[in-house]
Parts: C-alpha cells; structure tokens; sequence
C-alpha cells in the first residue's frame, strides 16, 4: 500500500502538481492544480496508481469501468487493465454526458465510476445519472485524487489514491484576484470545442 508522501512524490516526479493560479471546473480559484494527465502520459506509473486504487475495490462484482471525459479515459482503460474487465468512457454531447461510439451499459451490469480527479464531483454525478438511467448498478466511484477530502457524497463507496484539501475561492473573494500578479489559467478540459 503505498502512503500519501508516495503517492506525492509520484505525481510531482511526473510534474503532475502545479503551483499558480488555476480556473477550476466548478468555477473556483486555486493556487494548486492536479493535472493527472501528466501522470498518465507514463504507463509505468499510471500502472502504479491505477493497481492501488483497483485494490481498494477488491471483492466487489464490477462488470465494466466507465470514466468520464476527458480525464477519465485513460484511466477508465487502465482500471478495466488492473480488474480485468472491460472499460468505457461517456463523454458530452449538446453540453450533456452521453455514451458514443457504440458504447453502451446494460441493464443490471455492475459499473465502477472512475475520475481522475475530484472536486466538487460535477462530471462523475452525471455519468452516474446518466448510468442509473441506463438500468445500470453503480458499485463505487474511484479518482486518484480526491480534492475534496472526503466531503463529497456520490450515495455509493468513494475510495481516492490520494486525499487532500486545496483551498479554492469563489472569484470575487480570490486574494490570487486581488493580489492581481498572476492571471488565472485554466489547464482542464471541460469547455473544449465540441
């Protein structure tokens, strides 16, 4: 089992911990950013991380791994890798999440909902909606990071790599704003041409 400064010292050997001013999905303000698609450029330690999170779930019937994207991709295959079974992503069409390409979830399978990062949970409500609708049985929810330190409630087991809190500001009260040094960036993907 590998501990939290483990866990830290992967992700930043991998240059996956940014330092600065980052827009958040939710809208929020950070001076701290988890980018795991730095991570999962290295399938040596995406392995790593992805075998550890995959024994959190250890016991548990799962049918099939679904991850949103786009950071749950790579993930959702490398997961579906480690538990032996196959893997898909749901992705947003008209602004709503959707299975394509032929996917799709059948009624009673048992799926296990991974993100590669949490926040405020947003994407991974409405894949689990999206699934629930489906007929589908959600067993879990898995990130690498789960950046809300266990406040978020998906109504199913939630297991992250790596807990932590990084303080976040609504934008009128961000001091990174009022400091007015550096300019926010917004290193994810939602809001990419679709």
């Amino acid at each position: 089992m590998l501990t939290k400064e483990q866990v830290l010292a992967i992700l930043k050997e991998r240059e996956a911990v940014l330092e600065g001013h980052f827009l958040l999905t939710s809208g929020r303000h950070s001076d701290r950013y988890v980018q795991c698609a730095k991570l999962f450029q290295y399938a040596d330690t995406s392995e790593i991380i992805c075998k550890e999170l995959a024994e959190k779930f250890e016991g548990e019937k799962i049918d099939v791994v679904v991850g949103p994207a786009l950071g749950g991709v790579i993930m959702a295959y490398e997961m579906g890798r480690q538990l032996g079974v196959r893997n898909i992503f749901a992705e947003r069409e008209n602004g709503n999440m959707t299975l394509r390409r032929g996917f799709k979830v059948e009624r009673g399978e048992r799926v296990l909902v991974c993100e590669d990062v949490v926040t405020t949970g947003g994407s991974v409500k409405e894949v689990i909606a999206l699934l629930s609708d489906m007929g589908a049985e959600i067993v879990g929810v898995g990130s690498v990071v789960d950046r809300s330190n266990g406040k978020v409630d998906f109504g199913v087991p939630f297991h992250a790599v790596l807990s932590m809190e990084v303080t976040s500001y609504e934008a009128d009260n961000c001091p990174l704003c009022k400091e007015g040094k550096i300019p926010a960036i917004k290193p994810g993907s939602r809001n990419l041409t679709k």
